[in-house]
């Protein structure tokens, strides 16, 4: 429920119309008694840029006696008994409002009145005196308003009764578009307060300044002018009042808020209800999506997008990732020395800790749910917080803005289908974000070590499921990667026989050296060796040098090694002897594994 639904039926069934009383707090207004002029209730509007959206409250005078409702607390502002706060969201009932808002007025209802009189008049001016009055030649008459004809013809189109917001808004719109190309050159002077202000709110010196501010305006021309004028330009915008098409209307929009806004010179709280409409207008008037998304306020679909990138993670860049965890951090995360001390690896580890986290649940609900909640259906009413005049019921239509927003309307009724943000966990959020940090500081030795909360202990276990993935990960690459080209393996043997039996002489054999290693069958230690390439391992497993070995068999050191890699590749998986300028050595990390395969490190 909205809060302007409670100003339009007051207005309706009591002729209640709301005040605007404190010009310097322009989110403040109330709702008085009809017949005591009493407060009854103090309406509430604060933007809230975090969320991005206006907060609507209401201190009600309704007695304390209510039922229990959760958007029934206690008063924001106002002090005494009988007063209850009403929070407007998705929660709140129209018929418990209108309700309490009934009973307000019957327990406002006058019970006397007091006169106070004057005890007794001054002695010299108790007797009769003559009273001067002003004749036509008696300079005491005021002065008649000089009223532009085409202003006057203005006031005579405005109807007279009920003053609901729809009769205020056909009102407004039948003067607006008959006003439409009407110039004047009248300084504005003064001040003008009043919520929802239409034409008919002003007096004829405050029209004139009015529509001069607009004629210099659309000749690009800003000037300074009461926030409450100003949103009648807006409002005759949004009534299609100077624009050409609704392409227009919001391009003119956008001029204004850089114009006007942008300058410095304007209200800046005027921003978020212009961005606000703009989207609203796009919907109502059946743009395409992507005109609705340029009308979106930015910080709006940027959320969005976030929370479509936490929904959905998978093989979203790790930056994307933890931008939308950024979206929603207290904080600033990109400051953490995490970060800092090495950004694509620090995004990384926040990213995969989300990705892991996700698998998190708590009866049966998923973290992302738990988070912020599910898609909400709730009523929309665009434009409703302006001067709006529907010339037409819409048609059944459906706009998605993105795949966290949409909006359908059928049978004329509007709905929003979105994450609602009062539904939001933000504690549970910000607490993963906070022991993510946390303990990645203690992994990293970096920055300041954060204290750690017991109730988000929950997280611990996927953010050392990510930390132990990380330190595995450099273990291996830190292992030295030689890649062997298997098929060319059988060229170079072909290529060594060939220079071996070129280089083949006869010769007395070698008598084997004293403690020299035995010759060894490949069954004895069931390695796919044969034993002059055992005897090669275990000669560099004692330290020794095999230039020998090599020598007699005619072996080239390179083909020697690649062979034993190959023959052991089924093994090891890795290259476990290699070749630098023609000397053998063995890989350290399988030297261990080797001298237990080939039954130690023998002597003899």
């Amino acid at each position: 429920m909205k809060l302007a639904e409670l100003t339009a039926y007051a207005a309706r069934k009591y002729n209640i119309c709301e005040e605007f009383r404190w010009p310097e707090h322009p989110g403040f207004s109330v709702l008085c008694h009809p017949q005591t002029g009493k407060l009854i209730a103090l309406l509430i509007r604060h933007w809230d840029p975090d969320l991005g959206a206006e907060l609507e409250f209401c201190d009600l005078r309704c007695g304390n006696s209510v039922p229990p409702r959760p958007y029934l607390t206690r008063p924001l502002r106002m002090k005494g008994s009988g007063w209850k706060c009403i929070s407007f969201d998705r929660r709140t009932e129209r018929e418990v409002v209108f309700s309490l808002f009934d009973k307000a007025v019957r327990g406002g209802d006058p019970h006397g009145y007091k006169v106070v009189l004057a005890s007794q008049l001054p002695r010299k001016e108790s007797g009769y005196k003559d009273t001067a009055l002003p004749f036509a030649s008696s300079s005491y008459r005021p002065q008649k308003e000089k009223l532009p004809e085409k202003l006057r013809e203005m006031k005579r189109l405005y109807e007279y009764g009920r003053e609901t917001a729809e009769a205020k808004a056909r009102n407004f719109y039948r003067q607006a578009v008959f006003m439409k190309d009407y110039e004047d050159d009248h300084p504005w002077s003064g001040e003008f307060v009043c919520y929802y202000p239409t034409y008919h709110d002003m007096t004829t010196d405050q029209l004139r300044g009015y529509f001069s501010w607009r004629t210099r305006l659309r000749k690009g021309e800003f000037r300074p002018i009461p926030a409450s004028a100003a949103y009648i330009y807006v409002y005759e915008l949004l009534n299609g009042i100077g624009a050409d098409s609704p392409e227009d209307v919001l391009r003119k929009l956008s001029e204004f808020e850089a114009g006007y806004l942008d300058s410095g010179i304007g209200d800046q709280r005027m921003r978020g209800y212009l961005r606000s409409w703009a989207l609203e207008y796009a919907v109502l008037k059946g743009l395409s999506p992507e005109a609705v998304r340029n009308a979106a306020d930015p910080e709006m679909l940027k959320r969005d997008v976030a929370l479509d990138i936490l929904r959905s993670p998978g093989e979203r860049p790790d930056g994307e990732v933890f931008e939308a965890l950024c979206a929603f951090a207290l904080g600033k995360p990109a400051d953490s020395p995490v970060i800092k001390s090495g950004p694509e690896r620090g995004m990384k580890l926040f990213a995969d800790a989300w990705r892991r986290a996700l698998a998190y649940e708590r009866q049966g609900t998923g973290l992302f749910e738990l988070c912020f909640g599910k898609p909400d259906v709730r009523r929309w009413m665009p434009l409703s917080h302006a001067v709006y005049y529907e010339r037409s019921i819409p048609g059944d239509t459906e706009v998605i803005l993105n795949g966290c927003r949409s909006y359908t309307c059928k049978d004329g009724r509007w709905t929003e289908t979105s994450y609602e943000a009062s539904a939001f966990d933000r504690v549970l959020f910000r607490g993963f974000i906070h022991e993510t940090d946390a303990r990645l500081r203690r992994y990293l030795k970096t920055g300041r070590y954060l204290r750690e909360d017991p109730s988000d202990s929950w997280a611990i276990p996927f953010i050392d499921a990510v930390i132990e993935a990380d330190r595995q990960a450099l273990l291996e690459a830190s292992r030295p990667k030689i890649t062997i080209d298997l098929s060319g393996l059988d060229r170079i043997r072909r290529d060594a026989a060939v220079t071996r039996d070129s280089l083949l002489i006869e010769e007395e054999p070698d008598e084997p050296a004293e403690g020299s290693l035995p010759d060894t069958e490949p069954e004895e230690c069931g390695l796919p060796l044969n034993g002059v390439q055992i005897k090669l391992l275990r000669t560099l497993l004692r330290g020794g040098d095999p230039s020998d070995i090599l020598k007699a068999e005619h072996l080239m050191p390179s083909v020697a090694a690649d062979e034993i890699s190959e023959a052991l590749f089924d093994e090891f998986g890795d290259t476990v002897i290699v070749c630098e300028d023609d000397r053998l050595s063995l890989m350290e990390d399988y030297i261990e594994e080797l001298e237990q395969m080939l039954g130690g490190n023998k002597n003899g």
